[in-house]
């Protein structure tokens, strides 16, 4: 956290600052009230936060732990979720094959990380081929559709916000709990400090890997299956949550060294992407000029996540040795 005059600001605060910015501009390029805007960003962006967690989850892990198959995943269990709703009548079973799809993902990158010791980046990379190629097969002659009881129920907004906005704002109010009230949640952050003094402390630094690379592998099938009935499915549904989870992550601020989890920093980084994306394409800004600007724009957060000068960051912990104390002067001896 950085100090500013003994007052220490959140590592979520420049996301949420981030994103109310965003929000402005847009109500004063659009001129229309930001109450629509608002029920957009939050219908959109509890997807985004379900794959962001899990990515939070492996990152906080330890420097190295990422999961690059995310996006496939989350297109896997769009498609397996639809297509098994679809054959059973029950929407409910089809969550339940999209996330068995996401655990046995998660579980191939488990056993390339932990027994074949092949780095996450490329383990991930491998599950995510996987995915894919899952998907593209499921795609052929396709049709499945979502179910309408479902699809009501994440359209549903009552006084203007999303109720399924507020079952995954309750959901990441456990994941902090669990964080920072559980031993579990201890130890995870541990390893991701340092691993092998967490392991000399006793705590097994192998179950820790499993259980945040199986919970990332779930939530992006989740993620993937909710959205899915919430528009379409379709095999490149995921290929934007990639690079998003990771940034709204880092964003967030989670430590990409490890150590550090901030779930409330996934929704301000969330809302911080989907409003900038609606901005973006209210102004009319091409894809690859889009792209630019949303670079600097992350760069200025990180910025300002990092320690701004301007802020007035002190490196002491105790303000009062910074006054009036002059450094010794040392003499060469004669």
């Amino acid at each position: 956290m950085i100090k500013v005059r003994n007052h220490a600001i959140p590592p979520w605060t420049w996301s949420f600052l981030a994103a109310v910015v965003v929000l402005v501009l847009t109500y004063i390029v659009s001129g229309r009230g930001g109450s629509q805007t608002i029920t957009l960003a939050f219908t959109v962006a509890p997807y985004l936060v379900l794959v962001g967690l899990g990515q939070m989850l492996v990152m906080s892990a330890g420097p190295g732990n990422i999961d690059v198959s995310v996006a496939k995943v989350f297109s896997l269990g769009g498609l397996i979720a639809i297509a098994v709703g679809d054959v059973t009548g029950s929407w409910i079973l089809g969550l339940g094959a999209a996330v068995g799809a996401g655990f046995a993902m998660a579980s191939i990158s488990v056993i390339a990380i932990l027994y074949v010791r092949i780095p996450p980046i490329v383990a991930t990379l491998a599950t995510s081929l996987i995915a894919s190629a899952i998907s593209l097969t499921l795609a052929k002659g396709f049709q499945g559709s979502p179910d309408p009881m479902l699809k009501g129920f994440l359209n549903w907004a009552p006084l203007g916000i999303p109720a399924f906005a507020i079952m995954v704002l309750l959901f990441t109010l456990l994941v902090s709990v669990f964080l920072k009230r559980t031993i579990w949640g201890s130890q995870m952050l541990a390893v991701g400090q340092a691993r092998r003094a967490a392991e000399y402390a006793g705590v097994n630094a192998k179950k820790t890997m499993v259980f945040v690379y199986l919970t990332c592998g779930v939530l992006a099938a989740l993620a993937g299956a909710l959205r899915a009935s919430f528009s379409a499915p379709n095999v490149e549904l995921g290929n934007d949550y990639l690079l998003d989870s990771i940034a709204v992550v880092v964003i967030g601020g989670t430590l990409m060294t490890g150590g550090r989890a901030v779930p409330a920093g996934v929704w301000g980084g969330a809302l911080f992407f989907i409003l900038l994306d609606g901005l973006l394409n209210l102004i009319g800004w091409s894809y690859a000029g889009q792209n630019v600007l949303k670079g600097f724009l992350v760069l200025a957060v990180l910025f300002l996540a990092s320690g701004a000068p301007i802020l007035g960051q002190r490196a002491s912990p105790d303000p009062a040795k910074d006054e009036d104390v002059a450094e010794p002067e040392v003499k060469p001896l004669s």
